[in-house]
């Protein structure tokens, strides 16, 4: 019985994971596609961070590499990181030009919910965080 409860656990944990990285991913990839596209909105977003417009597209590609790369199972680890350091750029961008709370915390928690998603969809990440259930 407890073999079987364990079981659906894992179930409903690896779905909550694939649920929350498909969620986060599905939003970098937007953000990333915007970039490519360069609508006004975002042109003028990036150059009032300070970056020239030409750097803009650069920002998209590695944005969408990052992100396809943890998308895909067995480089998930991988992109989890790369993301990691591009949210810590932004991050700093925002404390740069003294941007609001929210604008600073937000790439933080996207961070957060990145390794969240992939924590509950991959076990082998589970089994190296002691989190008594």
């Amino acid at each position: 019985m407890q073999l079987a409860t364990k079981s659906m656990n894992s179930a409903k944990t690896s779905w909550i994971g694939h649920v929350l990285s498909g969620l986060t991913a599905l939003f970098l990839l937007a953000d990333g596609v915007g970039k490519l596209v360069r609508p006004k909105v975002v042109v003028d977003t990036t150059v009032g961070l300070g970056y020239r417009e030409g750097v803009i597209i650069w920002l998209g590609v590695i944005l969408l590499l990052c992100t396809i790369l943890y998308i895909i199972p067995k480089t998930s680890i991988l992109g989890a990181i790369l993301l990691t350091g591009f949210l810590g750029g932004a991050v700093a961008t925002h404390v740069r030009v003294g941007e609001s709370v929210f604008s600073m915390v937000f790439p933080v928690i996207l961070g957060i919910v990145v390794w969240g998603g992939l924590c509950l969809r991959d076990p082998r990440l589970r089994a190296l965080i002691p989190i008594r259930t």
